[in-house]
């Protein structure tokens, strides 16, 4: 069970939010507007999902997703929005999105933006484990490695 947190000006989607989370096996761990006291909570409790709702894909409004990523660099953020257009979601992913969130939920369409994002991630990282596992044996023996001779013949 992960610990989520949702940020969302609005207080009846973060408590459909909330109960699609819950239903879906996830620790709801607080939830809030984008006031300072919510962002201060939220670094406290240290959550492993962020839902936020950045509003409009202003300055103001990726200036939290910044935010979001120094002061939780290892949270997966979610953006969550009824406008999703290709610019708002290169720029949501420039700055550490890692999943998206279409309003209005569809509760099947939440979870499963969430698992597969987990799985990707999770798949990511066993891949650098696996990278840096195989660089680490090329330097303790450097006759593992397969790499053409560049001098000429």
């Amino acid at each position: 069970m992960l610990k989520a947190y949702i940020l969302d000006n609005q207080a009846v989607a973060r408590n459909l939010l909330g109960t699609v989370l819950m239903n879906g096996g996830h620790e709801v761990v607080g939830d809030g507007n984008h006031s300072p006291a919510n962002l201060a909570k939220m670094v406290k409790l240290q959550p492993q999902i962020i839902c936020v709702d950045i509003g409009e894909p202003d300055q103001v409004g990726l200036a939290t997703l910044d935010n979001l990523r120094s002061q939780l660099p290892k949270a997966l953020i979610f953006l969550v929005s009824a406008k999703m257009d290709a610019a708002t979601i290169q720029a949501a992913q420039s700055r550490g999105v890692v999943g998206f969130i279409v309003k209005p939920f569809n509760a099947v369409a939440v979870l499963m933006s969430i698992r597969n994002t987990i799985l990707r991630i999770a798949t990511q990282r066993r891949k650098q484990q696996q990278d840096t596992h195989n660089l680490e044996s090329a330097v303790d023996d450097p006759s593992k490695v397969n790499i053409p001779d560049p001098s000429p013949e």
